[in-house]
């Protein structure tokens, strides 16, 4: 399988240069915010609509609810007995999550049934966001081999690049379709499921694996050098690709990243209040599917932020964090 992506080299990459101004462009606007949704528990990392228009999400004591936009009425699906990272709502009424804890698994009817817990021989962890096919293949992401979710920052400062893209067959045969990404995380497939788009936190860029045509098998970049840490990502009912950008670049940040491995783990073992804080901002960005921006919306009064995932339906867009209790409800512009 042919993979003509540039891999970030875990021990030299230097970033390119971040944009001026945190990205700010003619594109960017205020987030218009028009309401707030107790999710009733901590932590909705992800978030998607169901077929009713209903938008589900995973909590951190393992809680999967359905909660109605309108009324903020909330229905308990299950509970993964794990740690949920990103949720996707299939056609047969069954959830599919990516499981921190446990692996790939699917939903049904308040029943768990783990998919995959076992990668190429050892335990799955760190799934972190999934899709699925109209003839039931899933892909899914996982973020890194060598750190758990609390301990996130850590991978982002080592730069492991043990991210993968891996592929479920319906015969259940495990895939793994790409190795070494930069912290895999967010998960689109095209409506026509020709290819797959999918975020790399940490390398600050998007990319495109081929299913189909004369690049099946192939994957390329589509968006680099991004104004800050793409999270998860979906496909809006307008048709755009819709990403939750989590923070914006940090200059320290960058600045250790191009310094030797073992300086970099030196200053992740500093006390936690002087290591490298995110800016606390809440901030979705909307590209078309060849990776042209369209929409650029912020919220900079501190009210909200660390935005994990972000959900459109007909002009509502429904954002989501690893670190607040609540969904904010915005319209686009």
């Amino acid at each position: 399988m042919k993979q003509n992506r540039r891999l970030l080299n875990t021990n030299n990459w230097s970033p390119p240069k971040a944009p001026a101004n945190d990205g700010r462009t003619e594109l960017t606007a205020e987030l218009a915010v028009v309401g707030r949704i107790a999710s009733g528990g901590h932590g909705p990392e992800d978030v998607c609509f169901d077929s009713d228009g209903a938008v589900v999400t995973g909590l951190r004591d393992g809680s999967i609810v359905a909660i109605d936009v309108g009324s903020g009425v909330r229905t308990l699906l299950g509970n993964t007995g794990g740690r949920p990272l990103g949720v996707q709502s299939c056609s047969d009424g069954s959830v599919l999550v990516a499981d921190h804890d446990r692996g790939l698994l699917r939903l049904r009817d308040g029943q768990v049934e783990v998919l995959v817990d076992e990668i190429e021989g050892e335990r799955l962890t760190f799934a972190s966001n999934v899709v699925v096919g109209s003839d039931g293949t899933i892909w899914f992401t996982t973020s890194t081999s060598r750190w758990d979710v609390d301990h996130h920052e850590g991978d982002i400062l080592e730069h492991s690049c043990t991210g993968r893209l891996v592929q479920v067959s319906t015969d259940g045969t495990v895939t793994v379709l790409v190795h070494g990404l930069a912290f895999g995380n967010g998960l689109v497939l095209a409506p026509d499921e020709s290819h797959l788009l999918f975020a790399e936190t940490a390398g600050y860029r998007i990319n495109r694996f081929w299913l189909t045509g004369p690049q099946a098998g192939e994957d390329e970049l589509i968006r680099e050098n991004l104004h800050g840490f793409p999270d998860n990502m979906s496909l809006g009912s307008d048709g755009l690709l819709w990403v939750a950008i989590v923070a914006p670049r940090n200059p320290l940040v960058d600045r250790l990243l191009s310094l030797p491995g073992f300086l970099r783990t030196i200053s992740w073992n500093l006390p936690a209040f002087l290591r490298p804080k995110p800016a606390h901002v809440a901030w979705v960005m909307a590209y078309d599917l060849d990776g042209n921006p369209v929409h650029d919306l912020r919220l900079d009064d501190g009210s909200y932020g660390f935005v994990t995932a972000v959900a459109e339906r007909d002009g509502t867009l429904v954002l989501s964090s690893i670190g607040e209790d609540e969904l904010l409800i915005a319209r686009k512009p």
